[in-house]
């Protein structure tokens, strides 16, 4: 069953719709740190989001998470809805302003994503959902916003996310060290991560 969600509720814009045929419309909005709390948690808790690295978190904690992500120009999260019902996560972020920048060299036009889609059971978990969710994204992160390339750094035995990356036209990367980082309002462990490449050339030839 699909989260209930109002669209109607926090009062917002979507800042990208794509419609596929035979799929439906999805459309990326930005996240509401505390309207979206409820859905986010949900998904963040389960054991196959271990990887996102907010198990045991409490609603209100992974509500100030966002919060503060909202207070940032170099990263924004966005729920995603596909026909009314929240389906995913979509974070995107400058690479040069994150720590991924000490492991790659950055291009002009590299954009970082991480992406967290609704759990197994979904309504929508049926064949080709999660290439044409992907697929949204990078029409969103690639022509909307006119990159020229997707960086994405996974967990390196986050195998389910690698083969999805790379089955949607990814090219893997190096293995990196992404090194911890603990500031005020701000942890990250050390992650050993794949980074993948997707180019706007191979998402949409032509």
């Amino acid at each position: 069953m699909a989260d209930p969600y109002d669209p109607s509720a926090p009062a917002r814009e979507a800042v990208h719709e794509h419609v596929t045929h035979g799929f439906g419309t999805v459309r990326i909005l930005p996240l509401d740190a505390r309207a979206d709390a409820g859905v986010v948690h949900r998904w963040v808790s389960e054991e196959r989001a271990a990887f996102w690295g907010m198990n045991g978190l409490t609603e209100d904690q992974v509500a100030e998470i966002y919060a503060h992500m909202d207070t940032l120009d170099t990263h924004h999260a966005h729920l995603v809805v596909k026909d009314g019902d929240p389906v995913g996560l979509l974070q995107t972020y400058e690479p040069e302003a994150d720590r991924v920048s000490e492991c790659y060299e950055v291009r002009p036009g590299d954009i970082g994503v991480h992406v967290l889609l609704a759990p197994a059971g979904h309504a929508g978990s049926r064949p080709g959902w999660s290439a044409a969710l992907l697929s949204a994204f990078a029409s969103y992160v690639l022509l909307g916003l006119d990159r020229r390339r997707i960086v994405v750094d996974p967990d390196v035995r986050n195998e389910k996310a690698i083969a999805r990356f790379l089955r949607q036209g990814f090219e893997a990367g190096p293995v990196v060290v992404l090194p911890e980082i603990d500031i005020p309002d701000v942890y990250l462990p050390e992650k050993h991560a794949q980074l993948a490449f997707l180019r706007r050339e191979v998402a949409f030839p032509g």
